[in-house]
């Protein structure tokens, strides 16, 4: 196999723990200091812990755990999370990034992580690529008082890399690796899920193949890379050589293959009381299908059991035509529930569609009921657009096991 090397100088930011540091220089607080911990919701001890300072970090506290696990850390400040000023802060730090760059050399991978591609910038700011990242990076933190880390390579995959096994344990929170340091570097890390790009059931399949590190994919025979994974496989043999000839400016315009959503429950449910939320995350997606006027000819439901537990199970069914009804779906996934749910306390649940085509591509219904339902759910989608989501709510959203009232005061999952 042909292995072109591209040449240029990527950087890749990430915001240090990002959601507790707005929280601490909104506070006037050191970040390396303070022991502060971003809750999804301070009345419950059971509350995901969204980020951890590096203060807390440091004294050994894990950013994903829940608010109870840190009884055992002092003087820890719990701040309520607020996704509207986060959002306002990573705003304000990717107009930073705009007075180096141009928007076509910029990709923001998530709220707290960024690409830029600085090759073409280098002679004009007479530097190289450390030297303007770090101009970059003590900007950040003067203006917005976040610290940041930053990984440095010839390509997206090898600047991520460097980012996520050097630079966040390097003093200065920078690293630049190169394709000279591929077997110096890359192919000794393991588990392999601490590979971006490589989850753990990859992991799991890869181990039972033999292979526990980046070097030995690197050494394994490509055609049987190939054979077991397809294209993913060859995708991994150029991966673990350090190649990647995705680009920044490279115009992409994604295609929203599926739609969907999930939470993290907090407190137990079972059978009689879990109809209630898998039907409202139903009518979220639906909505959300509507809006884009699709409809879906296949839906999966996924349903995690509590730690204690451990496992759930993940299963999907095909439509005999395309829909856009909450009731056709929620039925299909309870359907899906009952014939594979096995008793146990259920602590998350994820409904998606796919198998999407355009409203006016299916064939006009020719039973009048199903006419009906539509023009109905999208008077209710019209409503809710309108006055927002909790202006219209089943009956059931206000009992006890509902969740709808509470999620429709939230912004990306979280509270603005």
């Amino acid at each position: 196999m042909k292995i072109e090397r591209s040449q240029r100088n990527i950087i890749c930011i990430d915001l240090k723990s990002f959601y507790a540091c707005c929280e601490c220089v909104a506070r006037g607080l050191d970040p390396f200091t303070t022991k502060l911990a971003v809750v999804g919701r301070l009345d419950e001890p059971g509350s995901i812990i969204l980020a951890a300072s590096p203060g807390l970090r440091a004294a050994g506290a894990k950013s994903r755990c829940r608010a109870y696990e840190l009884q055992a850390f002092k003087d820890v400040i719990y701040a309520p999370a607020r996704m509207r000023h986060y959002l306002e802060v990573s705003k304000a730090i990717v107009s930073v990034y705009l007075r180096y760059i141009s928007v076509e050399d910029l990709h923001v991978y998530s709220i707290d992580e960024a690409f830029l591609d600085v090759t073409g910038y280098l002679h004009l700011y007479k530097c190289d690529d450390v030297t303007l990242a770090k101009r970059i990076m003590s900007d950040i933190v003067k203006e917005t008082g976040v610290p940041s880390t930053c990984g440095i390579g010839p390509n997206l995959l090898l600047a991520k890399l460097a980012l996520d096994n050097e630079a966040k344990k390097a003093p200065d929170g920078v690293a630049k690796w190169t394709y000279e340091d591929v077997p110096t570097k890359l192919w000794p890390i393991t588990p392999l899920a601490e590979v971006w790009g490589i989850g753990a059931k990859m992991e799991t399949s890869l181990n039972k193949m033999g292979i526990y590190c980046v070097g030995d994919i690197a050494h394994y025979p490509l055609e049987f890379l190939v054979k077991r994974f397809g294209v993913l496989g060859e995708e991994l043999y150029r991966h673990s050589h350090g190649i990647d000839e995705s680009r920044i400016n490279q115009a992409y315009q994604p295609q929203s293959t599926s739609i969907g959503g999930s939470q993290v429950l907090m407190r137990d449910y079972f059978a009689h009381d879990i109809k209630t939320v898998i039907l409202e995350q139903v009518e979220e997606v639906m909505m959300r299908l509507r809006r884009k006027k699709k409809m879906c000819l296949c839906i999966s439901l996924s349903i995690g059991y509590s730690k204690k537990v451990g496992g759930g199970f993940s299963r999907q069914t095909t439509f005999s035509q395309p829909t856009d009804l909450t009731d056709v779906v929620f039925e299909a996934c309870m359907g899906l529930f009952y014939q594979h749910y096995n008793g146990s306390p259920i602590r998350k649940i994820g409904i998606h569609v796919t198998k999407l085509c355009s409203g006016d591509q299916v064939q006009l219904n020719l039973f009048e009921d199903v006419t009906k339902k539509q023009k109905l759910a999208h008077a209710m989608d019209d409503i809710r657009l309108k006055h927002g989501k909790a202006s219209l709510l089943r009956a059931v959203s206000f009992s006890e096991e509902g969740t709808a009232r509470y999620r429709s005061t939230l912004l990306g999952g979280h509270k603005a």
